[in-house]
């Protein structure tokens, strides 16, 4: 490839055959197989683990190499290499999620013993509940935790149960299995106990007055207690997760030290990423209050309006790229011509410099951790939350890679989707990158 010139990007087959492949959303979901770990706690969106096979083979990845994930969400990438016996470390900025991906690669408990634990846990939770069923007996969250937590995302009844099965849980803990037993809780919560819906934003749905609270978390440790059976013979392999920020990767790995990267990043969209979490966060007490939340979003890509601060300052790594520029003019043009006033809109376009400068300020640190001749896989997707106004992030990010000196290899369709705002249909991709070295 020509010094300048634009990566290879794969053209839309339009098909019939071709259309239904990508828009089946199938080929963004778990497989039946695959459920095991990956199921215990996961985003509504997160990408497959088929995606990360498909690219470790092309990447040709092996035993003798090292993947980092610095967006590791809730743990697809390392979980997944783990199953491989591929040595692997991700890297996560919000507490709930970076708790999700370490347990899911924490397979040395023994399962038998998890469920006889966790069997006892629920006897004495069932004990109290059985002397508590008058309203005036409710244990609720205190007004900081209230306040952080959507309106009504859980009922009172089902939050009283789930507030002392997490005190019988702290009261009777036993640290080899603590974490497994909050996260198969944490995975209850949002799946079967609370009034939440994703669909893909986060919302209340329809009121549950009550919920089987203990029989589902018991649900949920069983299906941990499986598949440990079948994970905790796995041979041992380097899978950790770092709870720190993306564009500070040093203070977490070592230079040259990473042979591939696969992950997925925020996206610019206007979606407050803790919000999907904010529930479980709030009641396993990742988030105790306004000042935690403020703290854990500072720690983020700035993907949207609601973690823009004053004091940001990654816009200053895109003031050359003529696109990220291009694009938040057209936006504040956009918004004075539709009249559009409140804070919020006042920053969309800066949202747009800051989401950019921040991936360039990632992968600008990410340099110093790559081996010569890695390889990377970044699944990004079109969006046109601000204003309407399209972004092409895999393009961008193209861009602002091939400055930084990476080899931009591909530009990968994923699937494509059709934004719900203008009925368009929108590219998710793979930019594939390579660090020369």
């Amino acid at each position: 490839m020509t010094e300048g010139s634009k990566p290879p990007v794969t053209p839309l087959d339009t098909s019939a055959a071709a259309k239904q492949v990508r828009y089946r959303s199938e080929i963004n979901q778990l497989f039946a197989a695959d459920h095991a770990a990956h199921n215990w706690y996961r985003f509504v969106l997160s990408y497959p683990p088929h995606l990360v096979r498909d690219y470790l083979q092309r990447f040709g990845i092996t035993s003798e190499h090292r993947v980092l994930d610095p967006f590791c969400g809730t743990g697809t990438t390392v979980v997944e290499c783990k199953k491989l016996g591929i040595p692997s470390v991700g890297v996560e900025a919000n507490p709930m999620a970076h708790f999700a991906g370490r347990v899911k690669v924490d397979w040395h408990p023994n399962p038998d013993r998890l469920l006889e634990h966790a069997t006892q846990v629920a006897n004495a939770t069932i004990a109290e509940l059985e002397q508590t069923t008058a309203p005036v007996y409710l244990r609720s969250l205190n007004g900081d935790q209230e306040k952080l937590i959507l309106k009504n995302s859980i009922s009172p009844l089902p939050l009283h149960k789930t507030l002392v099965l997490l005190e019988h849980l702290q009261q009777q803990a036993d640290a080899s299995f603590y974490d497994h037993e909050r996260l198969a809780l944490a995975k209850s919560v949002v799946s079967a106990i609370s009034n939440l819906n994703f669909g893909p934003e986060v919302c209340v749905g329809r009121a549950k007055p009550d919920a089987p609270v203990v029989d589902l978390w018991l649900n949920a440790i069983a299906a941990i207690a499986n598949d440990l059976h079948a994970l905790g013979q796995s041979p041992p392999v380097e899978a950790m997760v770092h709870y720190a920020d993306s564009r500070q990767l040093l203070s977490v790995l070592d230079p040259q030290s990473i042979d591939a990267v696969i992950t997925s990043p925020p996206y610019p969209n206007e979606k407050d990423y803790t919000r999907t979490t904010r529930l479980e966060s709030v009641l396993l007490g990742f988030i105790k209050d306004k000042a935690d939340l403020r703290s854990l979003k500072q720690g983020l890509v700035r993907s949207n309006t609601r973690n823009v601060y004053t004091v940001d300052d990654d816009d200053r790594w895109v003031v050359d790229q003529p696109e990220v520029q291009r694009i938040a003019n057209e936006i504040e043009a956009r918004r004075i011509s539709l009249g559009k006033t409140s804070g919020f809109e006042r920053l969309y376009a800066r949202a747009t410099k800051l989401y950019f400068g921040g991936m360039a300020r990632h992968l600008a640190e990410l340099r110093q951790i790559l081996r010569p001749g890695a390889q990377l896989a970044y699944v990004v997707g079109d969006q046109a939350s601000y204003l309407r106004v399209m972004i092409r992030t895999g393009q961008i990010l193209a861009d602002i890679a091939r400055s930084l000196g990476y080899e931009v290899v591909a530009i990968d369709l994923f699937r494509t989707r059709i934004a719900t705002a203008t009925n368009e249909q929108m590219r998710e991709e793979v930019v594939v990158l390579r660090w020369p070295g």
